[in-house]
Order: structure tokens, then C-alpha cells, then sequence
């Protein structure tokens, strides 16, 4: 069943199994807000057994861009259109968040990021490829990210 994210009340609803379910829904709430904010969209997620496309997609573009395989099981997932992109998400077990954007457009920007929930260790599938960021939130506590850009077509 769809959930509407709410980043004013937030919820664990759907990511009870993880370790950093708090955690992990202060950061799909941060995501909540910031797509509210920029595009106006409502941000909604569906259980992971009814969004295997999207999650098909994203393990797809992980796999053959860069060799990657998430270990975790993934909880939550949303995919839509907004301002020219295509924008997928998902959540795991283990508090990462995987984002993809994708430019509709030749030449448009394509990235997928990579967040981590406060409390989580950085997934070993990620720990030696990739360098993470920090940023504060008032959501999610710290954040810790990074991304790569997406060459190929998908």
C-alpha cells in the first residue's frame, strides 16, 4: 500500500525491521521536505515487494555502472518524474538510501547518491569505492553521502 511521507510527523511506518528505523525515517522524511520544497511533490513510497521495477532499475544501474551489489534488503521504494528527470529511491534494512536522477534529455544530468542513516556503518559494498560527506539535518541528525554520475543509458 502507497504511504504518503510526512516530514512534519515522522513515521517509521514500513522501515520497523531496521536497525535505524528512526534514523532511516528522519532521512526519507528530509527527503520528503526537500522534494516538497523544490518541486512541489508529494513524495510517496510503496512496500518493496510492490515496487521490484523500481528497485529492478536502480540494482541495475548500481551493477553495471560500477559493479555494485546491495547486501541489504530493501524496505521502501518511489519512483516518479520531476522537473525533466526521472527520480527513483530506496530504502534498506541497513538505514542506506539509494537515490537515482536521471535527465530525460540527451546530454541531462544522470547521478545516483548514496545517503546513510545516523547510527549505520558504511556497507561494506561501498566502504573502499566511495568517500562520504557530511551534512547536518534537523530530520535525520547527520547525514553522510556521495554519489557518482551515470554514463550509460537506462
Amino acid at each position: 500500500m502507497p504511504y504518503l511521507v510526512d516530514f512534519k510527523d515522522v513515521s517509521t511506518q514500513g522501515l520497523e525491521t531496521s536497525p535505524v528505523s528512526d534514523a532511516l525515517a528522519g532521512l526519507r522524511a528530509n527527503e520528503a521536505r526537500y522534494l516538497k520544497n523544490k518541486f512541489n511533490h508529494d513524495f510517496v513510497v510503496e512496500q518493496a515487494g510492490d515496487a521490484t521495477q523500481t528497485i529492478d532499475w536502480v540494482h541495475q544501474i548500481l551493477a553495471e555502472e560500477r559493479d555494485l551489489h546491495i547486501v541489504s534488503k530493501p524496505l521502501q521504494a518511489a519512483e516518479f518524474e520531476a522537473d525533466g528527470s526521472q527520480r527513483a529511491y530506496v530504502f534498506y534494512e541497513s538505514g542506506l538510501s539509494i537515490n537515482v536522477l536521471y535527465g530525460l534529455e540527451p546530454g541531462a544530468k544522470r547521478a545516483a547518491g548514496f545517503k546513510l542513516s545516523d547510527g549505520m556503518e558504511v556497507p561494506e559494498e561501498l566502504a573502499e569505492k566511495f568517500e562520504f560527506a557530511r551534512q547536518k539535518s534537523k530530520l535525520a541528525g547527520t547525514i553522510r553521502g556521495s554519489f557518482f554520475v551515470i554514463k550509460n543509458e537506462y
